[in-house]
């Protein structure tokens, strides 16, 4: 067995079983014909010790990773999912994103991140309504799915029609509807959309795809009051609390000017810094936020192509690693974006960060891989569901197709998933243990039909901005 730089092999299963999971020898022994068995392939289990297995099978039942194994699975026991050489590996997590805006792809480029929002976006968001969220976010678990995403985050509006769109689709997902201080297209104004919210996280609880976070938008959007109950709400319920944060310079000069510190400190005397607080973008913060954000235990979503296509700066990220910050990749909308491609951005992030420190050793392959994988998870607080291929976890995997030219020869399967595998190699899909991709077709969506309606509702979008 060789052995591939980077990664740890060893000589025995070695996962790391879920809370009161079997062992994997017991699952073995009760295997069944309704089991899923994902085989011969390269299993790239993202477990502590980033165990992987050069021919190796997953066992999937009740939608619960049961077994994870080295070889081949016993003959005649379950469906078998053949990844024919390819690699089995834990569906990646995008940590934050806007997707009904797939219906705004390049309708507004290369403009300043305030100007693309007042001019553009909030105007042509206030004339949508919950039929439209809904198309626009089947249309990104399309794309989210061919692309080997298994789990986003949501912040939108009409968050009810992003989750029902996520659910018809089969896809994880962490939604929240987009709060700020300005009446809102869907709810109104803010009193009504904190109800809005409390209906929200009451409806999905418990669902075993849907969950919801309190999403306030950002601090220049959402007077203190706002946020302090947004926070109220997300504690009650127990669940997290999302928001830009920390995104551009002019961000940071008007939250200076209006209150008389950075956002970081602005978000901190509010009370608002704490282990449940997910912070879209934080690019501009200093070492001493970071220090503070680490003490407070906060997470970061990292949306790197997004903020270089708004020219909103280039995230410390090497920093926020080395402090001890979980990090994960975020997409962003496709408006300004412009895809849903988690496998182009782990490209970007590694390359981005070595050439603005100007040292190829920063932000390495295996680390922006489990940014994509576990560590996602762990920023969405479901690590103890996804994000790793484990007995007793959620049955989120992909496969990935190596017989391509571009991935050809193989050397070190981590390397080729970061820098040369696109979301176009993704062959199989499974969520929840439910088959959602095989051999490229969607089997939870129509796609040509869609499409047509994709195509049939921007000739609306394009009428409201000519």
């Amino acid at each position: 067995m060789a052995v591939h730089p980077v990664i740890e092999r060893r000589g025995t299963a070695g996962c790391i079983s879920a809370s009161k999971a079997p062992k994997n020898e017991k699952w073995m022994e009760s295997m069944s014909d309704k089991d899923l068995v994902v085989c011969n392939g390269t299993v790239m289990t993202m477990d502590p010790a980033a165990t992987v297995w050069d021919r190796g099978h997953v066992v999937v039942r009740d939608g619960c990773i049961a077994a994870v194994a080295e070889g081949d699975p016993p003959d005649g026991c379950g469906e078998r999912l053949d990844a024919e050489g390819g690699l089995i590996l834990p569906g990646l997590v995008n940590t934050h994103t806007h997707a009904a805006m797939t219906l705004f792809r390049g309708l507004a480029d290369d403009l300043p991140l305030m100007e693309w929002l007042n001019h553009y976006i909030f105007p042509v968001e206030g004339r949508m309504d919950g039929d439209f969220v809904h198309l626009g976010t089947r249309l990104a678990c399309a794309e989210m799915i061919r692309g080997g995403i298994t789990c986003f985050c949501d912040m939108y509006l009409f968050a009810h029609q992003v989750a029902r769109a996520a659910k018809d689709c089969g896809v994880r997902a962490v939604v929240g509807e987009v709060l700020y201080d300005f009446p809102s297209p869907n709810y109104g104004p803010i009193e009504a959309g904190f109800a809005y919210t409390r209906e929200l996280i009451e409806t999905w609880r418990g669902d075993p795809l849907v969950s919801v976070a309190v999403q306030p938008h950002a601090p220049y959007t959402c007077r203190p009051e706002l946020l302090q109950e947004a926070d109220r709400i997300a504690r009650r319920y127990g669940v997290p609390l999302a928001m830009h944060l920390a995104e551009t310079e002019t961000e940071t000069r008007q939250i200076l000017e209006r209150y008389g510190v950075r956002p970081v400190a602005h978000l901190d005397r509010l009370g608002l810094l704490h282990a449940n607080l997910v912070a879209d973008h934080a690019v501009w913060v200093t070492p001493e936020e970071i220090a503070l954000m680490v003490e407070r235990g906060v997470r970061v979503a990292h949306c790197a192509e997004s903020n270089m296509k708004l020219a909103s700066g280039v995230a410390p990220l090497p920093d926020l690693l080395a402090a001890g910050v979980t990090v994960g990749l975020g997409t962003d909308g496709c408006a300004s974006n412009n895809d849903l491609d988690l496998f182009g951005e782990m490209d970007t992030v590694a390359k981005l960060h070595k050439v603005q420190r100007l040292d190829p050793t920063v932000v390495d392959a295996a680390t922006v891989l489990r940014l994509a994988t576990i560590e996602g998870a762990r920023v969405l607080g479901l690590a103890d569901r996804i994000g790793s291929l484990e007995p007793g976890k959620r049955a989120d995997l992909i496969v990935v197709d190596t017989r391509q030219p571009h991935l050809t020869p193989l050397y070190n399967p981590v390397s080729h998933l970061v820098y040369a595998a696109r979301g176009a190699d993704v062959r199989h899909t499974v969520i929840d243990g439910r088959l959602v991709m095989r051999d490229r077709r969607l089997l939870t969506i129509d796609l040509e039909t869609l499409l047509d309606e994709a195509r049939a509702r921007a000739a609306l979008v394009a009428s409201w901005v000519a």
